[in-house]
């Protein structure tokens, strides 16, 4: 699993492609933040990082497809996937070492938004004085989102060997997770009682709860389900890809 992790970490460092995701997720934010007049933090009139963590998610929908994308589309067109089943790996270290690289690679783009929280503390009226808390909920609630985007997007990889076809499937089943059930309960034939069941089964219900600064064990099972789920149809298509093959 360990020589997998290594492998990605390297072949995604190793293009221009990684590091364009990167910038642009970071030039992204950047813009909105501190340059377009309706999400900029400087015109607000309050210091919180709010705009990031309603901006974030809907980047990430099309980051983490980009990022994930090649995981297993690659092998399949390129026929190394038949050379990695005969090694001595089982299917889950095979999964978990793909994931755990992408997953670190969201970790990496995450860590340069700090300079966001620095930048605005400052600027603050009272220095320091932000809700410290709240941001770091919310930065859970980001990491468990981009966690869960990730196991998605490995998914979208395993099912065939067209890169643009994975991405656009990573980034439909993404929105639907995050977006889709919620949208689904506002429809009025759902009202009364249905809707609220509806909403929690969405991914948008659970980032919105942590990023209040509250970390229930309900949100945090439920990531974990999502990711364990889809880490699972993972395994199971690539196991009767390579069946098949």
């Amino acid at each position: 699993m360990l020589a997998i992790f290594k492998k990605e970490i390297h072949q995604f460092f190793s293009s221009i492609t990684g590091y364009v995701a990167i910038i642009l997720f970071l030039l992204a934010n950047g813009l909105f933040l501190f340059v377009f007049s309706d999400t900029n933090l400087l015109d607000a009139g309050y210091a919180n990082l709010d705009p990031l963590f309603e901006l974030a998610p809907l980047i990430f929908l099309l980051l983490i497809p980009a990022i994930t994308m090649r995981s297993f589309s690659e092998e399949f067109k390129s026929g190394t996937m038949e050379l990695l089943s005969t090694k001595p790996l089982t299917g889950w270290q095979i999964v978990l070492g793909k994931y755990w690289a992408c997953a670190l690679i969201v970790l990496i783009s995450l860590i340069p938004t700090f300079i966001y929280y620095i930048a605005v503390s400052q600027l603050a009226a009272q220095p320091g004085a932000m809700d410290t808390g709240g941001i770091a909920g919310s930065y859970i609630g980001l990491l468990l989102l981009g966690s869960t985007f990730t196991a998605i997007g490995i998914w979208a990889s395993s099912i065939t060997s067209n890169a643009v076809v994975a991405f656009l499937v990573s980034v439909f089943t993404c929105y639907i997770f995050y977006t889709g059930f919620d949208a689904l309960s506002k429809l009025p034939v759902l009202a009364g009682g249905f809707d609220y069941y509806l909403q929690m089964a969405g991914i948008s219900f659970h980032y919105n709860s942590i990023s209040r600064g509250v970390i229930d064990s309900r949100d945090i099972i439920y990531f974990f389900s999502v990711i364990g789920f889809m880490l699972y149809l993972t395994k199971v298509s690539l196991q009767r890809r390579i069946w098949q093959a």
